[in-house]
């Protein structure tokens, strides 16, 4: 795909959802990291939505789950960045199929799942940089400029208010990161298992750090953990040598991950804390805010992996199985 995208075709879908005649749910459907990413959408709907569903699943569960809802009142999202992912081709065909407007997100035009997808938004991607098209912030815009045509919502005009200040806030944060990422990376280097914890709107993001950079990119044992179900099971593992990396996110959710971090910082002196109120978005999203703080995590959280990934002389792009062989 060319490096710039000239039509995202964001508004072409927003004008499909405000075309049916009626709506009443949205499903987010997609694989591994991507899934993390439509988490986003599901978290959105449930805070703002007032008479539209939202429903989040791994491609392969929602084709084994086959919601009998889905139909016509149905809007189906789907993201592949590389546009073949076999299950999320199956669901966006499955899902068109049954009546219900098929979404896709993907980095491939005329890919396999663009051609099954009724619409499809195409977005730039750069791990390391916030630009406006990448693809958290169109989805962003996608569910709540879906929710202005729906219900009235006006989030989407805070959001798109703060969007052009977004890049350099997160180049600032990133660079303050700089030494403390090198300095994490080569105390962390032979870590066997590293924890992420976050909730609300920032859980996705702890979900993602976990399997996609650690365990996929990196081959260290983690998991995610929600900070809500912290003191529910996960808490008994906590010790002074246990790895955590916490991302304190905003708005009613930050209670939860204060309260476990207050536990984990008693008992455990392996602790990264990431603050989002260090981001500012705040002060140009309102309570907007807490949609934009995922991606900014995502660019100062690939700044940590690059770094882990240099001490360790483990690239990021080294697999042992994912595009090796047949699986």
């Amino acid at each position: 795909m060319n490096d710039q995208v000239k039509n995202t075709g964001l508004d072409e879908a927003i004008a499909a959802v405000a075309a049916r005649e009626s709506v009443t749910e949205f499903y987010f459907v997609a694989c591994g990291g991507s899934n993390a990413l439509l988490m986003q959408g599901q978290y959105i709907m449930d805070r703002e939505a007032k008479g539209v569903a939202a429903y989040s699943y791994s491609s392969a569960e929602f084709l084994a789950r086959a919601p009998v809802r889905l139909g016509k009142n149905s809007v189906v999202v789907t993201c592949s960045h590389s546009g073949n992912t076999p299950e999320t081709i199956a669901a966006t065909r499955y899902a068109r199929e049954a009546g219900a407007l098929t979404i896709a997100f993907t980095h491939k035009p005329e890919s396999e799942l663009d051609e099954a997808a009724e619409k499809s938004i195409y977005y730039e991607f750069d791990p390391l940089t916030v630009g406006e098209k990448h693809n958290a912030l169109l989805l962003v815009q996608l569910v709540l400029g879906s929710l202005k045509e729906l219900e009235g919502n006006t989030k989407i005009d805070q959001v798109k208010a703060a969007l052009p200040t977004l890049h350099d806030k997160a180049e600032k944060v990133k660079a303050a990161h700089a030494d403390n990422a090198k300095a994490w990376a080569e105390s962390y280097k032979r870590e066997p298992v590293i924890y992420t914890m976050s909730s609300g709107s920032c859980y996705s993001i702890a979900y993602s750090f976990a399997i996609c950079l650690l365990q996929e990119m990196q081959w260290v044992n983690s998991a995610a953990i929600h900070s809500g179900e912290y003191f529910h099971g996960p808490f008994e593992i906590t010790d002074f040598d246990t790895p955590f990396i916490v991302l304190k996110t905003l708005a009613n959710s930050r209670k939860m991950d204060e309260r476990a971090l207050a536990f984990a910082e008693k008992y455990s002196k392996r602790l990264l804390v990431l603050d989002a109120e260090e981001f500012g978005v705040e002060e140009v999203a309102g309570d907007a805010a807490e949609y934009l703080v995922p991606i900014m995590f995502t660019a100062l959280l690939r700044t940590y992996a690059v770094a882990l990934s240099d001490s360790r002389g483990h690239p990021l792009t080294v697999r042992r199985y994912m595009w090796r062989m047949e699986y």
